[in-house]
């Protein structure tokens, strides 16, 4: 057991930072900037910021036609498509219309009534095909993609790699909310993750999670929104809909071997709510803490395992 100290290293990207701590002696100027490159990687080919990301090309591209992208964004439309297939359409990509009619993404709050009228009522299915063998994707019908739900996990899982593939075994890297968290701590105990407190105005802490090799994801209704009318609509958008999702679930957290499933079934259960949400994780075996709302309290609900 060390009492070594730790250090965070971070920067900034996709619109907010990544974080990892680790042993001090494993720090060193050159592993920043390893970390860096690999979530910049994943915000150049899945940004729907960039008009030249992957995938902003691949949306661009008439259905049908191929477009050649790197294994990276192959391996997260693959995991897209496992968890629709698997919450039986909760969570989809093909919301990039609904996205940003609602006044999320790039529409940066400004809503478009014209195109929430279209969204609506509609089951925004995406349909992909990808050749891994010769890198490349494409669509099969015109659904534009927005792969929010699932790119900032699939990027902690990219920071991790760097790590486990520099022989950093103890650590705990994020992004806006995305965790994951390997081996122990220099002190020999597991990595003490705070569960958030769903609170619109401040950042605090409801509880705290101990995990070792484990990766967490969290969705909720308090952070990324948007206000019409007297009503805050929530980010989450239902892909059976073609609306934000409207239930009492605050938030749910998930606890998955990967970051990029934890991060896409979180988003599947904030919009299966919160009857719906436990029966699937339950039936899945997906480990996840659902906070509900109860007047100005919150009940919890957890399909954890002991």
């Amino acid at each position: 057991m060390s009492t070594e100290p730790l250090v965070t290293l971070n920067g900034s990207t996709m619109g907010t930072r990544w974080s990892a701590r680790l042993a001090s002696h494993h720090d060193s100027p050159d592993l920043t900037i390893a970390l860096q490159e690999a979530v910049d990687a994943v915000d150049r080919q899945m940004s729907t910021w960039r008009s030249d990301s992957d995938l902003m090309r691949l949306n661009a591209t008439a259905p049908g036609r191929w477009v050649d992208v790197e294994a990276e964004l192959i391996a997260v439309l693959e995991i897209a498509a496992e968890v629709t297939a698997a919450s039986n359409g909760a969570f989809d990509i093909g919301v990039g219309e609904a996205v940003r009619a609602w006044g999320f993404g790039r529409a940066q709050g400004q809503i478009d009534e014209s195109a929430i009228r279209t969204a609506l009522g509609q089951q925004l299915r995406a349909t992909v095909e990808c050749d891994r063998g010769a890198g490349r994707a494409r669509r099969l019908n015109d659904r534009n993609l927005d792969l929010s739900g699932v790119a900032k996990g699939f990027a902690v899982d990219q920071m991790a790699k760097v790590l486990l593939q520099r022989s950093v075994s103890g650590f705990v890297v994020g992004l806006d909310g995305e965790i994951v968290a390997n081996g122990l701590r220099p002190d020999g105990r597991p990595w003490a993750v705070a569960l958030e407190q769903p609170d619109p105005s401040r950042r605090t802490a409801r509880g705290v999670i101990e995990v070792t090799n484990r990766a967490l994801a969290t969705s909720g209704d308090y952070r990324h929104r948007v206000q019409l009318g007297t009503d805050w609509l929530s980010h989450t958008i239902d892909p059976r809909s073609g609306a934000p999702a409207r239930n009492r679930l605050a938030s749910v957290t998930v606890l998955a071997d990967d970051c990029a499933r934890a991060d896409a079934w979180a988003t599947a259960l904030m919009v299966l709510g919160e009857t719906e949400g436990p029966v699937i994780a339950r039936n899945k075996k997906i480990e996840a803490v659902f906070l509900i709302r109860d007047g100005a309290q919150f009940k919890e609900i957890t399909t954890l395992r002991d």
